[in-house]
């Protein structure tokens, strides 16, 4: 079988590309290597998969006469690829053509792909708005360009399922960690302020937003068994994530411990947009996946800390 996945030098899509190649499928890469956070992680991630024998085309998706190059053979696309975050550095633009026209572009191409058994795209508890708590047919309420987008291209996905003209579904994933994270994100730069004996930045009033911070481990877990299940899946949104929650404070804390130091705290201004709080409701994933994410958070973390200590320290 044959996967061509979308983002893959990023953090959630390097790792199910390395599961997939290991489960005995054939991945074909795509990322376009854009410069939103350092490239050296990317290169990094995908340095990584070539000792796996899995090679990434660096292609854009906004750019459809360079999609339209690949052959049309896959049996299956995961849609990683997007404009990711809330950052007052990304313009509407850049969120706009990442997210909606890129996969716009996308679904294109997958159409003529006549033997596609499954599209997966990737989207993001940030479509359910300030509190995603909720299930899947609650209707959403996105509070950031982020999340307006990644809806938009969530739909344009399931409207072609709608049609029967693709056999298509959605996963909604939460407050996804791990190693190899975007070095802007929670843990890895609390990690790195940890370990430089530097002051992390704060968002005031984020120590109490509650989050389902979950291992990217368990993540990739549920996006496998959607590809192994997916004739029963088709038209589907079904989140991703762990049902336990804790606050930022409870993160920072477990890292400290972990680390066995104290991390100086800068607060600064909030930034709109943000949750304020995240907790999975996975019934629906339970019920047509088997869905059962187990890694706690201090495991998790572990995991992350050795990671950032290999390879930067």
């Amino acid at each position: 079988m044959k996967i061509l996945l979308t983002g893959a030098a990023g953090f959630i899509g390097s790792h199910t590309a390395e599961r997939l190649q290991k489960g005995g499928y054939e991945v074909i890469g795509l990322d376009n290597f854009s410069d939103y956070y350092s490239l050296s992680l990317k290169r990094l991630n995908e340095k990584a998969l070539s000792a796996k024998n899995i090679d990434i085309l660096d292609l854009d998706l906004r750019k459809k006469e360079d999609i339209h190059t690949l052959s049309t053979d896959f049996d299956f696309i995961i849609h990683f690829a997007a404009q990711p975050g809330i950052s007052s550095s990304c313009t509407f633009e850049d969120y706009f053509t990442n997210n909606i026209l890129g996969t716009k572009n996308l679904i294109d191409f997958s159409l003529k792909n006549k033997n596609l058994k499954h599209f997966v795209n990737i989207g993001t508890s940030s479509i359910y708005g300030l509190e995603a708590t909720f299930p899947e047919n609650v209707a959403p309420k996105p509070a950031s360009n982020y999340g307006v987008t990644k809806l938009a291209a969530e739909q344009l996905v399931l409207a072609e399922a709608r049609n029967h003209k693709l056999s298509a579904s959605s996963l909604r994933l939460y407050s996804v960690y791990g190693p190899r994270e975007r070095p802007e994100k929670l843990y890895t730069k609390l990690i790195a302020c940890g370990f430089k004996n530097e002051t992390f930045p704060l968002f005031s009033g984020s120590e109490k937003h509650l989050r389902s911070f979950t291992y990217v481990g368990d993540i990739v877990d549920g996006i496998v068994k959607a590809i192994e299940r997916h004739k029963k899946i088709n038209g589907e949104i079904i989140n991703l994530g762990t049902e336990v929650e804790h606050t930022t404070q409870d993160g920072i804390d477990t890292v400290e411990k972990l680390l066995d130091k104290k991390i100086e705290l800068n607060v600064i201004e909030k930034r709109p947009g943000d949750q304020w709080r995240t907790k999975a409701n996975i019934d629906k994933a339970k019920k047509l996946l088997d869905y059962n994410p187990q890694s706690t958070l201090e495991e998790g973390l572990q995991q992350q800390i050795n990671w950032y200590k290999a390879n930067f320290l």
